[in-house]
């Protein structure tokens, strides 16, 4: 492999890992990693979005933008499809596996061509009721990941695979599934996946040394996530992070706070990563790519040697975090339970106009010139579908600092 192809690999997994966490590091670390090339040959990679890198951009040629996928995955294997040990699912307070395979976080980056524009992340919340790629109708959106993995196993299976194979098979197509019913519901081209798990994010977060974070008030949630925080500024890391991360019981907007949450505590991890150079650190680097070769999966064409060093300027204020309009989260399903409810038209034109206009436009108003003054959801199955225009208004988070959350 060409020198710069290994320095665009190695940026590439970096980047991923980091972005996981943090967005706003995305790819501005690139030059960092390339004192550790032999993680090429470790990184574990997906063909969701194609199995070769792109040619090279010649030399001079204007910088491209891309949108990325970003999935936590709640799984109980690393990246390889090893078994967690025990122990570690015993900090993550994983509980059993009826949840596996659900996507906790699911996030848009947008990187765009100019340096001087910001990084902007929109969150889809996990719990969204959304039409599923497959032709199951519609479910919350967390599923899409397990329902291909499903199907794709059962079909494998009749047809006599097993071991290893029968999962890594049966993973790639539940990727497809969740991209492919992300890109529906935003009305955006996935451009890059990157994926990573529960104890992924924890080894993440010790070897960054913990995220400073704000809490409102205190906080237990001892029975549910884990978490037991007091109220006011504290540094969260390990099991603590990730509990903080994924508390919604207790939360008067239950999975929308504890998006809020996520994105508070990427903008408080991007900040400290751009104010304190963390990444020059050989120490923590060396930590960190134990970590991406372990849990980190990213696709196979993510070839970011055309945007190393493309936003080497950033400063915290320029990642952007957005969360799409919600109707109601309480929506009742009919065999779903309690889930978001979101309007598909409205969805896809808020994505539309954060990630590729104004990263701060109001997500209570129509995004489109001239645009419709309402809209009317998209109907849904069951009874208790509304007929209310969007109303939820999520706070505009960017990692200019630490920012309070509930």
């Amino acid at each position: 492999m060409a020198d710069s192809r290994v320095r665009a690999v190695v940026a590439g997994a970096g980047r991923t890992a980091i972005a996981l966490v943090s967005i706003g590091v995305l790819v501005v670390t690139g030059y960092a990693w390339n004192a550790y090339r032999s993680i090429s040959t470790q990184l574990t990679t997906s063909g969701v979005l194609g199995t070769t890198l792109p040619p090279a951009a010649p030399a001079g040629a204007p910088r491209r933008g891309f949108t990325a996928l970003l999935v936590g995955l709640d799984s109980r294997t690393d990246a390889q499809g090893n078994p967690l040990p025990a122990d570690v699912l015993a900090q993550l307070h994983a509980g059993d596996d009826a949840g596996q395979l659900h996507t906790d976080t699911i996030i848009l980056v947008h990187v765009p061509a100019s340096a001087t524009e910001p990084v902007v992340a929109v969150s889809l919340p996990r719990d969204s009721y959304v039409p599923i790629s497959d032709g199951s109708g519609r479910h919350k959106i967390n599923s899409a990941f397990g329902r291909g993995y499903r199907a794709a196993e059962e079909q494998l299976q009749a047809r006599g695979v097993g071991g290893a194979e029968l999962d890594q098979r049966a993973r790639e197509a539940g990727r497809r599934t969740l991209v492919d019913t992300v890109e529906a519901v935003s009305g955006t081209t996935v451009d890059h996946y990157g994926e990573i798990n529960l104890a992924g994010f924890v080894e993440l977060t010790n070897t960054l040394g913990g995220v400073r974070v704000c809490l409102n008030a205190a906080v237990d949630d001892s029975a549910y996530s884990g978490v037991r925080l007091p109220a006011g500024p504290q540094t969260v890391q390990g099991a603590g992070a990730l509990a903080f991360v994924r508390q919604r019981h207790g939360l008067e907007d239950g999975d929308l706070d504890r998006i809020t949450r996520q994105q508070a505590f990427l903008a408080g991890l991007t900040n400290q990563v751009l104010s304190t150079g963390t990444l020059g650190d050989p120490v923590r680097m060396s930590g960190l790519m134990s970590v991406v070769t372990r849990y980190v999966v990213v696709d196979a064409g993510w070839n970011l040697d055309a945007v190393v060093g493309q936003l080497g300027s950033i400063a915290g204020s320029d990642v952007v975090f957005r969360t799409v309009p919600t109707i109601r989260p309480d929506l009742q399903t009919p065999v779903d339970g309690a889930a978001v409810e979101v309007d598909d038209a409205r969805v896809r034109e808020f994505v539309a106009t954060v990630l590729n206009g104004d990263p701060r436009a109001s997500d209570a108003e129509p995004a489109a010139a001239g645009g419709r003054t309402g809209v009317t959801p998209t109907p849904t199955a069951g009874p208790g579908t509304s007929t209310a225009v969007p109303t939820s208004s999520r706070p505009v988070i960017d990692a200019g600092g630490v920012t309070c959350v509930n």
